[in-house]
Formats: structure tokens, C-alpha cells, sequence
């Protein structure tokens, strides 16, 4: 078939990674993003790796996968028949759901991590197969470390798996070992090799620790392959996963090369983008292809040039295609509710009640200072505001007082169950008084260890985003919050970490997985 499967697994692989760990109510606004661009399947976690990773799961199936035209919420789970039971609990509420189990392959793990022969290993898999069978019959197979495997071993293997009722095999470069060329190779002789590989879909899962995991991808769709694995802005263990926009845009853009499509609606990439950054806290690098903030800007002269005569001469693809808006000004100060709601339903943004209130108060205040409020400043908002749902503590007041020959202080009041608490704080600059007078307040003291601000928009009033890393004894949370006044975008972005430090609490990571 010439349809490319897309597997999201931004919320199970990308998310156990350092620095982009969600929490239940963040995994299902991410998810709904992921509905919204249309992906076929959301691996939405791993339900045995711990209790909020089974419930987030489980609600992202509830609520997610059972809409009209949903896509498949899968769980991951080792060939264990317990995280089998596990991982099913978590995913049978969905319209669609699909079992993924894993195990390894390659002598290397066979020998140091599971202990086990080729022989324990084969029945483990087929025994996990066939248990998953019992629950549903969309059941995903995959051999980690498959770069690394011996190749006869490993297609033993998937025939017995298959032959189990195993109905995707996926074969994961686990640690980003494989160079195209010969990735090339093995999937096109895994086709050859393996009995009843016709029965099944052959999908990849490549890391980039090499820098070739969406090159690998692409060269796997050409030798057979059928579906992909990868997150949104490629996050991932290491060095993160094949990048989802990059490979959907290269067979959108090359479809005269490839001949195949995906169902993914472009429109909302760059929207899915920001919101993961927005979850995060983590900024995508500026050069990051087709998302990042200068996929599409130009500086030299002649490319200028080039540019202001035709698009065409250095523009492969339209920002448009991607959902990325042109930074034109839409609205002011004068400007009301409908006029908002109108130009966010352009932009992608369905919001009503209570959603269209707040976003339409932090516009109006934001109107109120700068001239221009332009489509970026308006994504900034409504993307801010998601993250900011069920907090536990609200920013209402902040006074700093700082300047040369001055001791900086900050007076801050916040907002908890309806009281307000305020406090005072001093420290080197304006921003750690303020996050002094927040510890204070809370009782609750974190060491920042990752800080980056970022101008949402060009000009002195630009809306500014500021990313956090904070550690709460001993758990690494991100925050992020915006702003006019980087002072008060730096209060939000720690608020943001601790209201998600207090909400979810720290998890434990399961190191497994492809």
C-alpha cells in the first residue's frame, strides 16, 4: 500500500526522556493535539513502569481513543504476561486499542541485561504474543536492539511471532546504531527472510544517535516499510526519535519520490510543536528543520533576494502547509470576544467558556501593553494558558524593585484555594529575589538549574517566553510562562514548575523500551 502509518510515541519514548517527563492532565492536552493532527496510532505510555504512567494512559484511552474517528491508543509492555495484563487494563477503554510488546534481541542484551538464552527469549515472545491475542487483535511485536541482533536469530523470531498472531512487527534501531545503506539492506532481506511477513505491517523505530534516524526511516518506506515511529520534534532517550514533522514534510514535499502519503493533517504541526515546547519547557533549536524559528526565516542577501522575487527559489514548502502563522497583526486593544474567538479558530484554536475567558483576559491585558498583538503572540497565549489548568498556585501581585547600587527585592502574592498569601524576598537579581519571595510563600525551595528566555515576536514589547529546569529535592521538573515583563514570564515559569512538581509528584522511570 502506498499510506504510511504514523506512531506517535512523543508521550511514551519522548516523554521518559530526561527533561520531558508529562503529568496525567499534560499527557491528555498533548494527546488531543495529536488526535487533532491526525495521527493512526498514540502509543500513550508504559502502564507497568509506574501508577501515574498506568493512569494517564488509561485516561488518554478514555478520553481520547474513544472519540469518533480517534486514533489507536496503544500502552507499551515487556513479553512479562503481568505487564501484558497491566498494559490492556490501561488501553481496552479505547474505541481502538493495540498491545505493544517488547523484548530484546541482541546478543549484547541477552547476555548482560536479561540473562537469558535465544531459546527463553523466542518462547518469552511467543507466549506474550499469543496472551496478548487473548485481549485484542492488534498486537505489535518488537525485537529491541534489532540493529544490533544477529539476523538469523532475529527473523526466527518474528515468523514465530507472526505465526503467534503478532499483526505489526517493528523493528527498532534501539540505539541509533544503523547507517542508511545498510538498514537499507535489512529490512529489504527481512521482507525475504521472515515467514508470514505479507500477514503483518513492518514499521521502524529508529534513534538519532548518529544523526540518521529520519534518513534511516525514509530509507526503511522504500524497502517495504509501512509504518513509522516517531515524536513530535524528534524528542527521545539520548538523542532523541525520528522527527514526525521531518518525515511527514519529506513525503508531503517529495510525494514525486517517495509515491506515498500519511493522513497526518500538516496544518497542525507547527501548533502541535509549540504546545509540546509549551509542556516541556523545552525550546526547539532554532535550526530545526521545518518547526524551527528559522525554517522559514532568511539573511543573506541573495537569498533575499531570491526570495522577494520568488519564494520558490529557496522555499521548498509554504509556512502555511505546516500551520505556521505569517506574524501579521491581527488584533488590539479595541478589539473583542468574537474578533479573538474568530482569528483563533484560523490559527487552529477551537476554544469556548471558561477557555475563551481566560484566553480572551491575558489577551485584552497584553493589548493593553503593546501596540501590536500579532498570530505568534496570540499562539504564545492560548498554548500558556493550557498549561496553566488546574494549578495550585496563581501569580495575583508582583512588585520588584532593582537597579545599580540597589539590593534586589520582589514582594509577590499568590493565589491558593480562594486565600491569598504574599510575601517578600532579596537575592543577586530581580529574578531570584521573586523566587525567593515564592519559596517563602510556599515553603517549598527549588535550585534552578536550567533558565532560557526567548521573544515570541519581534519589537521591545514582544511577548517573552521563559523556560525553566528546577530541582525539587532531588526532582528535575520544567515550567515555562510569558509574558511583556521577562520578570513576571520568569515568576509564571517557576509557578508553572512547582504547580506541576505539587500535581504529579516525582515518578519513577522504567529504563526499558526501543
Amino acid at each position: 500500500m502506498d499510506r504510511v502509518i504514523i506512531f506517535d510515541t512523543t508521550l511514551r519514548d519522548g516523554e521518559q526522556s530526561p527533561g520531558f517527563s508529562m503529568n496525567a492532565m499534560e499527557k491528555l492536552e498533548m494527546a488531543r493535539q495529536l488526535a487533532r493532527l491526525n495521527v493512526d496510532v498514540i502509543e500513550a505510555g508504559f502502564p507497568i513502569s509506574s501508577e501515574e504512567d498506568f493512569e494517564a494512559t488509561r485516561e488518554v484511552a478514555r478520553q481520547v481513543g474513544t472519540l469518533e474517528g480517534a486514533p489507536i491508543i496503544c500502552g507499551l509492555s515487556r513479553v512479562g504476561l503481568g505487564d501484558i495484563d497491566r498494559c490492556w487494563e490501561a488501553v481496552r477503554h479505547a474505541r481502538r486499542s493495540r498491545i505493544h510488546t517488547f523484548v530484546a534481541t541482541s546478543d549484547i542484551h541477552l547476555k548482560y541485561k536479561l540473562r537469558k538464552s535465544r531459546a527463553e527469549v523466542m518462547k518469552a515472545a511467543v507466549e506474550a504474543v499469543r496472551h496478548a491475542r487473548g485481549y485484542c487483535e492488534d498486537v505489535e511485536f518488537s525485537p529491541e536492539d534489532a540493529s544490533r541482533s544477529d539476523f538469523d536469530y532475529m527473523c526466527d523470531v518474528l515468523s514465530a511471532v507472526i505465526d503467534a498472531g503478532a499483526r505489526t512487527i517493528n523493528i527498532p534501531d534501539t540505539v541509533g546504531y544503523a547507517i542508511p545503506t545498510e538498514w537499507a539492506e535489512r529490512i529489504a532481506h527481512i521482507r525475504e527472510r521472515v515467514h508470514g511477513v505479507d500477514k503483518a505491517v513492518l514499521s521502524v523505530h529508529c534513534h538519532n544517535d548518529l544523526g540518521q534516524a529520519v534518513a534511516n526511516s525514509l530509507t526503511a518506506l522504500m524497502h517495504g516499510a509501512r509504518q513509522v515511529e516517531c515524536t513530535i520534534n524528534g524528542i527521545g532517550e539520548r538523542a532523541g526519535n525520528a522527527s514526525l514533522e521531518e518525515i511527514v514534510m519529506a513525503l508531503r514535499t517529495r510525494r514525486d519520490f517517495f509515491g506515498l502519503e500519511t493522513a497526518v493533517k500538516t496544518e497542525e504541526i507547527f501548533k502541535t510543536s509549540r504546545l509540546l515546547s509549551h509542556i516541556t519547557g523545552v525550546h526547539v533549536q532554532p535550526n530545526k528543520a521545518v518547526v524551527g524559528e528559522n525554517a522559514f526565516a532568511h539573511e543573506a542577501g541573495i537569498h533575499q533576494d531570491g526570495v522577494l522575487k520568488e519564494k520558490l527559489t529557496y522555499e521548498i514548502m509554504k509556512p502555511e502547509d505546516i500551520g505556521r502563522p505569517s506574524n501579521k497583526l491581527v488584533l488590539g486593544k479595541h478589539s473583542g470576544r468574537a474578533a479573538l474567538s474568530s482569528r483563533l479558530k484560523e490559527l487552529g484554536f477551537d476554544l469556548t467558556g471558561s477557555d475563551l475567558d481566560r484566553a480572551f483576559k491575558t489577551f485584552k491585558d497584553l493589548a493593553d501593553r503593546k501596540k501590536e498583538v500579532y498570530d505568534e503572540d496570540l499562539m504564545a497565549i492560548v498554548t500558556d494558558e493550557a498549561t496553566q489548568i488546574d494549578t495550585v498556585y496563581d501569580l495575583e501581585y508582583l512588585h520588584v524593585i532593582s537597579g545599580t547600587g540597589v539590593i534586589p527585592s520582589a514582594t509577590v502574592r499568590l493565589k491558593k484555594d480562594g486565600e491569598s498569601y504574599q510575601d517578600s524576598g532579596v537575592g543577586d537579581g530581580p529574578v531570584d529575589a521573586v523566587l525567593a519571595a515564592i519559596e517563602a510563600i510556599t515553603g517549598m525551595k527549588g535550585r534552578l538549574q536550567d533558565y532560557s528566555i526567548r521573544a515570541a515576536t519581534s519589537g521591545k514589547d514582544a511577548l517573552g517566553e521563559v523556560a525553566v529546569k528546577v530541582d525539587f529535592d532531588g526532582t528535575s521538573v520544567s515550567g515555562k510562562g510569558s509574558s511583556t515583563d521577562v520578570i513576571e514570564a520568569s515568576a509564571r515559569a517557576y509557578l508553572s514548575a512547582l504547580n506541576r512538581m505539587l500535581r504529579s509528584g516525582q515518578r519513577p522511570k522504567d529504563a526499558g523500551g526501543v
